[in-house]
């Protein structure tokens, strides 16, 4: 019986933990602002704040990197509700086996 609440609890640990990297994920994707194509202008020097405004821009998660993590927070929620589902039987079949 303790083999099955191991793994239960890992397969519940799985879900837990693709869930956290689709949130993550989620939030990653509704903060990156919409940009437009801008036109190409002379060589200028930028001001200190649109210098700061594209550091932060930098700074945050690529869009591909994002919508990857999204995907891989989905495999590793559907494997773990795969685990519990497989411990769940195990479970049904140890029982009524003993009964």
């Amino acid at each position: 019986m303790e083999i099955s609440a191991n793994a239960f609890s890992s397969g519940v640990s799985a879900i837990q933990s693709g869930q956290r990297r689709v949130d993550q994920a989620a939030a990653d994707i509704a903060s990156q602002a919409v940009t437009t194509p801008q036109q190409p202008q002379a060589t200028q020097v930028a001001p200190p704040a649109a210098q700061a405004s594209q550091a932060v821009a930098d700074s945050r998660p690529d869009l591909a990197e994002s919508l990857v993590a999204l995907r891989v927070g989905q495999y590793e929620a559907q494997s773990g509700a795969r685990v519990v589902e497989t411990a769940d039987e195990v479970l049904g079949t140890l029982i009524d086996t003993k009964a």
